[in-house]
Order: C-alpha cells, then sequence, then structure tokens
C-alpha cells in the first residue's frame, strides 16, 4: 500500500469521525458555564403590550476577569421601543469583529443584545472550534455600560455605533422577533457556527426588514464582520449622509465612551453630538 493511499485512508477516517461526532453531540443548556454567562435571560410578553426581562446583564469589570457580577430586570412596553443602533468592534485579525445591536427607549435608557459563543468556564473563543459543535449560541441582553465598555475601556478595542434608519414599527417588530429567539433559545439550545450561525449572521436573520432591498441570508462578507457596516451603508440602513469613510469616524465612540465617569449616564455619554443635526436629533 503506498503512502499516498495510507494518507488518503487516514484523511477519510478522520472526516468520517469528525461527521460521526457532529451527529451525536447535542447542544446543552446544563454545562459549567463562565460565571459572566451562567444566567440566561428571560422574556415573558404580556397581553396588554409589555415584556418582562429578567437577567439584563450589567457587569462592572476591572479586568476581563475581575468583575462584579450585577443582573437586573426590566418591564417593558412595546410602544416605548423607540431607536435600533448597530455596533461593531474590531479586534485582531483581518476583518475580524464583534457585531451587536442596541435598542433604545423612550425613558432615554438602552438595552444590548449581544450574540456571543456561551464559554464554558476557563474556555475562551475559538474560530475553528466554532466549526465543530464546540459552543453553544447565547443571546447576551446587557446594559451598554457593560458590553460597550468592557471593550472600549477594558480590552481597548475600538467602538462603532450607527443609528439605525427605521421606522418606529419595523424597529420594534425587530426587537420582538430578537426577544422571541432568546426566549426559544433558553427551552432550546443551538450550537454556534462560525460561518452560519455566528453574531453578523443572526443580526442580518432579524434586522432584514430594515432596508427595502434585498439582503441575502448568508454572504461571505458575513465573515468579515469589521466590514459590515459598508453593507449597511451601501442598503442605506444607516442614518448618515456622509460619505462612507466620513461615517465610520464619525460614530466612532470609542474617546467618548472612555472620557465617561462612573456616576455619568454612559449611553448618553457615548451619544452627545453623534447623531447629526439633520437627522433631525
Amino acid at each position: 500500500m503506498s503512502w499516498l493511499t495510507i494518507t488518503m485512508v487516514i484523511l477519510a477516517l478522520l472526516v468520517f469521525g469528525a461527521v460521526i461526532f457532529m451527529l451525536v453531540t447535542n447542544p446543552s443548556l446544563s454545562r459549567n458555564w463562565s460565571p459572566d454567562q451562567f444566567l440566561m435571560p428571560e422574556v415573558d410578553f404580556s397581553e396588554d403590550g409589555k415584556v418582562r426581562i429578567k437577567n439584563i446583564r450589567n457587569i462592572h469589570y476591572r479586568t476581563t476577569r475581575d468583575y462584579d457580577l450585577n443582573y437586573y430586570d426590566k418591564e417593558i412596553a412595546i410602544d416605548d421601543v423607540q431607536t435600533a443602533w448597530l455596533a461593531i468592534s474590531p479586534f485582531v485579525g483581518f476583518g475580524a469583529a464583534h457585531a451587536f445591536i442596541s435598542f433604545g427607549f423612550s425613558d432615554g435608557t438602552y438595552l444590548s443584545v449581544s450574540i456571543e459563543i456561551r464559554r464554558k468556564k476557563g474556555k475562551k473563543f475559538d474560530p475553528v472550534k466554532g466549526f465543530f459543535r464546540q459552543f453553544e449560541l447565547m443571546y447576551v441582553l446587557a446594559d451598554e455600560r457593560d458590553v460597550i465598555r468592557v471593550r472600549t475601556n477594558i480590552i481597548k478595542y475600538d467602538v462603532r455605533l450607527y443609528p439605525i434608519h427605521a421606522d418606529k414599527k419595523i424597529v420594534r417588530a425587530v426587537f420582538c422577533d430578537i426577544l422571541k429567539r432568546v426566549d426559544k433559545l433558553g427551552e432550546e439550545p443551538e450550537f454556534y457556527n462560525t460561518i452560519w450561525n455566528n453574531c453578523t449572521t443572526n443580526i442580518v436573520r432579524h434586522t432584514r426588514r430594515f432596508s427595502n432591498k434585498p439582503i441575502p441570508v448568508w454572504s461571505l462578507r458575513y465573515l468579515f464582520t469589521n466590514f459590515f457596516d459598508r453593507v449597511a451603508y451601501r442598503l442605506s440602513i444607516l442614518e448618515t449622509d456622509l460619505g462612507y469613510k466620513e461615517t465610520r469616524k464619525h460614530f466612532n465612540i470609542t474617546a467618548r465612551a472612555q472620557k465617561a465617569g462612573p456616576d455619568d449616564d454612559f449611553s448618553k455619554v457615548i451619544r452627545e453630538g453623534l447623531l447629526l443635526k439633520h437627522n433631525g436629533q
């Protein structure tokens, strides 16, 4: 038997083993989760047009490993949902970034939805492992002081925060659609997948109605999340009249976030001077 034949047999066995592993491995709600992802958010819709959200995360970080866990509950009237915002935070690697959505309410508060892997204790994200059912999917519902500040002030990543141009009825529909998915994941867990079940692909599925133009459910462009704002810009989803490069620069809120004090209204500070006058601030 030649070395080529032996190599082909070994590769075939490895592929066969990987396929069998993926077929018999099921997602779970019960693992030794990292403390910051131990609690899943819970959602309860009422008949009076309100929704009760439990376990909204608001961690105070000193470092990514040293933090105080805080959670709170909130009841929201669907009619109080006013705005939607797209956040993109690049990290190491060409095109690598994390994207998430924030919703603004009539009382001036905001809620972020960050679609992430649900990490087991001591584990870190690995895009290769993300192909092979190594991480469950989690929708983190969090205060902006949690998910934005940890990136701008603790890890020292940039964050670009864009207002989305959409009718309030559509924003509310997207908000409810996301919360229904949150509720479903609390009962029926799913595996994260680096290609087709990641932060960007899920955002696209929820927010396609923000555009009057057709948006594909999946595209190679979604693998390079740092350029996802270009897709949104070309589809006129972002609330801006600036050019693309100017838009990216204007809506970078990193410096604002780093200046926010512990007693400041964080969401207000990062938006000061952000909305352009012609956008009807």
